[in-house]
């Protein structure tokens, strides 16, 4: 069961193919900027410490109770459905996407590991509706759900994902003929006149020992109208400038903002680097995800979007701060309650 979860690296043609990308070198996928995992001077066994250390403020005190809204019958176009960290269902063009879901109540090899926030995985696979295309931006655990996929796989009509994840796809029985994987400025014509590009991203990959066999992305959703960034997991650089240039404006950016640390600086955002990131992107809107629902660094649960807030106050970016389950209209409304910092959390509501 283990090794299934895993997934599997690349091999054979797809190998051969992910060897012939402008970025694979030196055995494995690169970045644009050296990108170390971890800060200098530090070392894994100071941050192993420092996470076992995290004071009890990285989880919520109370329960975190969703928004009740029927997936099945969802108006409204484009929509967005936050389920909390990176996982979120949009709607478009009559068209139903799912980015990186994880909504196993793990976010681990193992289900004890990792586990999600009392409350916050309402919303699980079997709640979904069907859907057209599953995103996957990078195939760490908390973005690639081996029991998600399985879950979902024949209720999805289509697969799009970063180069080499097709391996695990392909070895939990998904049928290649309905996974599409991208290199980075790649783009897909999809029907009802949407695309999607495939872009850079400052992370890595990997889940075993092994890293860089699979590439990380965001992806650009462009349809008639409207153009959405799907941020996925990325530290800050000069990468979201030149997507903001070459496809800006976007009407909403949704980006990562949480799990960063002083110790490991380079691979995810602190918040203000989130809004500038938005500001870089020509985003009208930021919605901050990657938080709220797993503690994976040893900042506060909420402290994420209370520091995207004020600096997207403080750079005139509007944020967008959805409760799991709660409709962002795009364009159109964009909830920014003070959730997180109620005592006693929302109820499910109608």
């Amino acid at each position: 069961m283990t090794l299934k979860i895993s997934g599997q690296l690349p091999s054979g043609k797809l190998k051969e193919t992910i060897r012939r990308s402008p970025n694979y070198r030196n055995n494995s996928f690169q970045n644009l900027s050296p990108t170390p995992v971890k800060a200098e001077g530090i070392s894994y066994w100071k941050m192993m410490k420092g996470v076992l250390k995290k004071s009890p403020a990285t989880k919520p005190s109370g329960t975190i109770v969703a928004v009740h809204t029927d997936l099945e019958t969802l108006s409204g176009d484009p929509v967005i459905i936050w389920f909390g960290h990176s996982s979120y269902l949009l709607k478009i063009n009559g068209k139903t996407f799912l980015i990186d879901p994880v909504l196993s109540g793990s976010a681990a090899p193992f289900s004890f590991m990792i586990r999600a926030f009392a409350g916050s995985n309402y919303y699980t696979a079997d709640k979904m509706p069907e859907i057209d295309y599953i995103i996957l931006t990078h195939d760490h655990y908390d973005h690639l759900d081996y029991k998600t996929i399985l879950r979902l796989k024949n209720k999805t009509r289509h697969f799009i994902c970063s180069l080499g994840i097709s391996a695990h796809l392909r070895y939990w029985g998904i049928p290649p003929e309905i996974i599409t994987e991208t290199d980075w400025w790649d783009e897909v014509n999809l029907e009802a006149d949407i695309k999607i590009t495939a872009a850079p991203a400052r992370h890595f990959s990997g889940r075993g020992i092994k890293r860089g066999q699979s590439l990380w992305s965001s992806f650009i959703l462009s349809a008639p109208g409207h153009r959405i960034y799907l941020g996925g997991d990325s530290g800050y650089d000069t990468h979201f400038a030149e997507i903001g240039k070459r496809f800006g404006p976007f009407d909403l950016a949704i980006l990562e903002c949480g799990q960063y640390n002083d110790m490991w600086p380079l691979i995810h955002m602190k918040p203000e680097e989130t809004v500038q990131a938005a500001i870089d992107l020509q985003a009208k809107c930021l919605m901050p995800v990657h938080w709220g629902k797993f503690d994976l660094s040893t900042h506060d649960w909420n402290e994420p979007p209370a520091r995207a807030v004020a600096a997207g106050k403080q750079n005139n970016m509007p944020v967008t701060t959805p409760r799991i389950g709660e409709p962002v209209y795009v364009g159109k409304n964009y909830p920014d309650k003070n959730w997180w910092g109620e005592t006693v959390f929302y109820c499910i509501l109608p």
